[in-house]
C-alpha cells in the first residue's frame, strides 16, 4: 500500500481550497494505475484534482514526489485558472526535493509528522490498491 502525505503548505493549501483528503487518494490511485497527467521527471508528477462539483479539468494541478509502490507527497498545488503551469526552476527544485524526501527513513519521517512538517493523509485501504 502507497503511504499518502502531504506537506505543511499543501495542507494549508487543500484545506483553503476545500479539497478533501479522498479526491488526493484518488489522484494517487490515478498514478498507481499508470494514469499520470504530467511526468516531470526524479519521480515528480503533476496530476489534476477535481474542483468539488467541477471535474477536474477546472480543478487544480498538484505536484506529487511519487515513487511507485512506496509514498506519495503532495507538496504544491494550484488553479488552472491562476498559473499555466510551474516554471523549470520551480520543476528543478521538485526534483531535489523529491531525492530528499522520498529516501527518508520511517524513523526520520515519522519524526517530521510529530513536528508538522508533514500530515499522513488518511486512506481507505481499499481505495489504495497496488
Amino acid at each position: 500500500m502507497v503511504r499518502i502525505f502531504k506537506n505543511a503548505w499543501f495542507g494549508r493549501f487543500a484545506r483553503k481550497e476545500n479539497i478533501d483528503d479522498s479526491l488526493l487518494c484518488e489522484a494517487v490511485q490515478r498514478a498507481i494505475k499508470g494514469q499520470i497527467d504530467a511526468h516531470l521527471g526524479g519521480c515528480v508528477i503533476k496530476q489534476r484534482v477535481a474542483r468539488a462539483g467541477q471535474g477536474k479539468s477546472r480543478g487544480y494541478r498538484t505536484i506529487i514526489l511519487f515513487r511507485e509502490g512506496d509514498k506519495a507527497f503532495f507538496v504544491y498545488g494550484f488553479a488552472k485558472g491562476e498559473k499555466a503551469n510551474i516554471s523549470r526552476n520551480e520543476t528543478e527544485q521538485f526534483k531535489k526535493m523529491a531525492s530528499n524526501v522520498l529516501g527518508l527513513s520511517n524513523t526520520q519521517l515519522q519524526e517530521l509528522v510529530a513536528k508538522g512538517h508533514f500530515e499522513e493523509v488518511k486512506t481507505d485501504a481499499q481505495e489504495i490498491q497496488e
